[in-house]
């Protein structure tokens, strides 16, 4: 059984940090914790030179322990490079890689489509939190039709990416749709960095909901900048008082700049009156909640290292050996928030900083209610990683209105709905 929010997650994380703090020095997480301490005294050449050992010992694609140490490795030593690089000094050369040759490093920005797409194959994260945000969005605008309001609704994607959520969506609302009315009409506004990407995304979901002969329309809306889609309300999505709004956070909030700029973004969500708010993030918080100070590296490496332990053992037991899709996911997703995670500034939220707690106290405070998840949405979750993720391993259980997808007792992932 997952181990509800609070204080269970705290007492694991202690127990986390301090077996990371009894790590042999000389092992592979031993020395990405070293590393980690050497770099946070001011030492660069000592973490990189422990960094290196790692890099030059633990196979990149040997088990779990080692990929994982190998990850931190680099993302540790890539740390020290953009450092030295900033103060002018000069970039100490690549350690060798063990007998077998370790996968290039990721280039740096967003990961390929392959590499994402690959990711929701052997892994649930994504399918668990689009597919229970999905749920939530449906029984709202159902709830909605019911009482007499809008036929149409409106998502608002803050993170549109490539579309993946919302084909099962549309398909769900096509099929849902009564043979006197015909299917409501839906409208997405898909926000994202990239114009090109939102536009493709765009072509592809008007294609497949007009082979649903689903009323559909897309809108893409250019975000470089999340602080600015506050600050600016003339920025924002064109609202319509005749459609039900949903605004969906699938992964998004961790982005943003600090608890002040998730008390604004919140603020600006709640002042649309949207009918729900989903909200998907990763439980990689040492304690379910914002206690992991940016500043504090060491500790900051040990609560994560105990966060992608827990994923890589389940990639592990979910992918076949030697897996290239595996490797692929590793290196270009799991990798890029590795060095996401390690390079974090200070005042920053982050992945590896925040859990649901958190995110729940920061949209109350915002003005927002909770609005529990059906129980549909819950067996609905378990269904699909019953079919699709077949591993004793995977977790998927309802807590405090939340739905918690884990890996044995680990919580890895909360989905929660809004009003």
């Amino acid at each position: 059984m997952l181990g509800a929010p609070g204080h269970d997650a705290a007492a694991r994380a202690q127990e986390q940090v301090a077996a990371d703090d009894d790590a042999q020095p000389s092992s592979p997480r031993g020395l990405v914790l070293a590393s980690a301490g050497l770099l946070h005294r001011g030492d660069v050449d000592g973490a990189r030179r422990a960094a290196d050992e790692v890099l030059s010992t633990a196979d990149p694609r040997g088990d779990a322990a080692d990929r994982l140490a190998h990850n931190f490795a680099r993302a540790l030593a890539r740390r020290v490079d953009d450092d030295k690089a900033a103060a002018g000094g000069d970039v100490v050369a690549a350690a060798p890689a063990p007998a077998g040759g370790a996968p290039p490093p990721a280039p740096r920005g967003a990961p390929t489509a392959t590499a994402y797409l690959a990711y929701n194959q052997i892994a649930p994260f994504l399918r668990f939190a689009h597919l229970t945000a999905n749920q939530a969005i449906l029984d709202a605008a159902a709830s909605a039709s019911a009482s007499g309001g809008a036929r149409r609704l409106h998502i608002v994607d803050l993170d549109a990416a490539h579309g993946v959520q919302w084909p099962p969506l549309l398909q769900a609302i096509a099929d849902l749709a009564g043979p006197a009315v015909g299917p409501p009409e839906v409208r997405i506004t898909g926000a994202g960095p990239d114009r090109d990407v939102l536009l493709r995304t765009g072509d592809r979901l008007r294609a497949f909901a007009g082979s649903l002969n689903l009323p559909f329309r897309f809108h893409p809306l250019l975000l470089p900048c999340t602080a600015q889609l506050a600050a600016d309300p003339a920025t924002g999505p064109e609202l319509h008082p005749d459609e039900t709004l949903a605004v969906n956070c699938v992964l998004f909030l961790h982005r943003l700049g600090g608890e002040g700029e998730v008390a604004t973004f919140l603020k600006w969500v709640k002042s649309m009156n949207p009918a729900v708010v989903t909200i998907a993030e990763k439980e990689a918080g040492s304690a379910g909640s914002n206690d992991c100070p940016a500043d504090d590296l060491p500790r900051r490496v040990a609560t994560a290292m105990g966060y992608y332990s827990a994923v890589f053992d389940a990639l592990e037991a979910t992918a076949p050996p030697g897996s290239a899709d595996r490797l692929l996911v590793e290196r270009e997703v799991l990798g890029r928030e590795i060095d996401a995670a390690l390079a974090l500034a200070p005042g920053r939220v982050g992945e590896h900083s925040w859990g649901f707690e958190a995110w729940a106290s920061a949209a109350r405070a915002a003005g927002l209610s909770p609005r529990p998840l059906s129980a549909f949405a819950v067996s609905q979750a378990r269904l699909l990683l019953r079919l699709h993720y077949p591993s004793e391993g995977y977790v998927a259980e309802e807590a405090r209105g939340a739905c918690f997808l884990g890996w044995q007792t680990r919580p890895l992932m909360s989905v929660s709905s809004w009003q």
